[in-house]
């Protein structure tokens, strides 16, 4: 059967999925970000180095045989020198399938483990139905002891436990490489848990601790297309409301679907079933809508564009397109210039 679980290069707005994790370290202070690759790596290399933003140098290793969590981290502690003077720095892992992690979580997490000078930090969330997620068990003080993972509870334990992982982790690094070697494949997938660090960690001493997430919506993985698209109305909204606040009018916005790369300019009017994707850009004080669909477009201040098809066209300013319009690639609109209704424009290539 094929599989129809997402890719790390899935669109969410517009943007690979693990661009948005990428971006989750907008806060962090970031020397070296490493990026595991498996499946499809040349795909995911080439669209990662393509769009991720121009002040963060990314680093690939790969992981040739899928053998787990763990294994995926010592693979990319090999990106780091042995002789890297700086062992007492922390690490940051997250898993590529988490696109609504906010970056004033991701710099909440590392406050708090340096805060605690802890050895590792999770980030943890409670949720309503924790199928699916790695449960957290607390010790003594109530420092985090273990995580265990689903398929390896017992009796009541699926019930018992609601706090889960998310696989989102702040780790001192001098600790983090020999507790990796510490672990084993004994467990019901027969793989390298980088959660059984977490109990390596405790039973030597170390503190480890939690940092809840304010919002369980924050941690939710990827698994399904169902998820994807649930990820997908979140970033929305949220986009969305980023706009709204800096002045655009959305007469709709559960209708309104805005690529996370385009760019509005002040006092724009959105009209309801209206898609702005790609490398769209919307001048001033224009409207966009109702049912348009502007792929890769350039529309100009005061422009008014209604019931429009149109991909990688120009339109200039005052100008007034629609309804029923279609303005193919390469497409030009004059400023004050007026398509009719049910017109089509051609690119100069058509």
């Amino acid at each position: 059967m094929r599989s129809t679980r997402p890719k790390p290069l899935h669109l969410l707005c517009g943007k690979p999925m693990v661009l948005h994790v990428i971006d989750a370290l907008a806060e962090l202070h970031v020397e070296r970000v490493v990026v595991v690759v498996g499946h499809g790596a040349d795909r995911v290399i080439k669209t990662v180095q393509e769009q991720v933003r121009p002040d963060l140098e990314i680093e690939f290793v790969e992981q040739r045989v899928q053998r787990g969590t763990g294994d995926a981290v010592a693979v990319a502690l090999t990106a780091f020198p042995e002789d890297d003077s700086d062992e007492d720095s922390d690490l940051v892992v997250m898993p590529g399938d988490t696109p609504l992690l906010r970056p004033a979580t991701l710099a909440a997490l590392v406050r708090t483990h340096r805060a605690a000078d802890a050895a590792a930090t999770l980030l943890t969330a409670e949720v309503a139905d924790p199928t699916g997620y790695g449960r957290v068990i607390r010790g003594k003080d109530d420092k985090v002891h273990r995580v265990v993972e689903e398929l390896d509870l017992s009796g009541d334990d699926h019930e018992v436990l609601t706090e889960v992982n998310t696989s989102i982790y702040c780790f001192r690094r001098s600790v983090l490489a020999p507790s990796l070697r510490r672990i084993s494949p004994d467990n019901a997938k027969g793989e390298y848990y980088l959660t059984d660090v977490v109990e390596v960690l405790y039973d030597a001493g170390y503190p480890v601790v939690a940092l809840p997430a304010p919002d369980p919506m924050e941690a939710a993985g990827v698994n399904d297309r169902a998820q994807l698209a649930v990820a997908e109305a979140e970033l929305r909204d949220r986009t969305n409301e980023r706009w709204m606040r800096r002045g655009v009018t959305m007469l709709d916005p559960e209708r309104t679907y805005i690529d996370d790369s385009v760019e509005l300019g002040t006092d724009v009017t959105i009209f309801p079933g209206t898609l702005l994707q790609g490398a769209t850009t919307i001048g001033d004080n224009a409207e966009i809508g109702p049912d348009a669909r502007l792929v890769d477009c350039t529309v100009g201040e005061d422009a008014v564009v209604e019931q429009t098809v149109a991909r990688q066209a120009t339109i200039g300013n005052r100008a007034r397109v629609g309804p029923f319009a279609v303005l193919q690639p390469g497409a030009v609109v004059a400023d004050d210039a007026v398509v009719a209704p049910f017109e089509m424009i051609t690119g100069p290539d058509a």
